[in-house]
């Protein structure tokens, strides 16, 4: 099975582009070209991620019974 995810690029009119991740609110940034704006819509998702996941992962962590965390790889494209 593979995750997919769309990034959108908007071009402004100040110059450069605004871009999002779709399917993930709050991940969103801008660039000055289309290459600067996808490099850093990608860290923008990491740190996203890597923020969710020490938040959450204090509050479930793996001492408490019943509770599974099982760790995943999505490999960009």
């Amino acid at each position: 099975m593979k995750l997919k995810l769309t990034m959108v690029y908007q071009k402004v009119p100040e110059g450069g582009y605004v871009a999002f991740v779709e399917e993930i609110p709050g991940v969103n940034t801008q660039g000055k070209n289309l290459r600067e704006a996808k490099t850093n819509l990608l860290d923008a998702l990491k740190l996203t991620l890597e923020f969710h996941r020490d938040r959450i992962g204090k509050k479930f962590s793996r001492k408490k019974k019943g509770i599974i965390r099982e760790e995943f790889e999505l490999v960009s494209v």
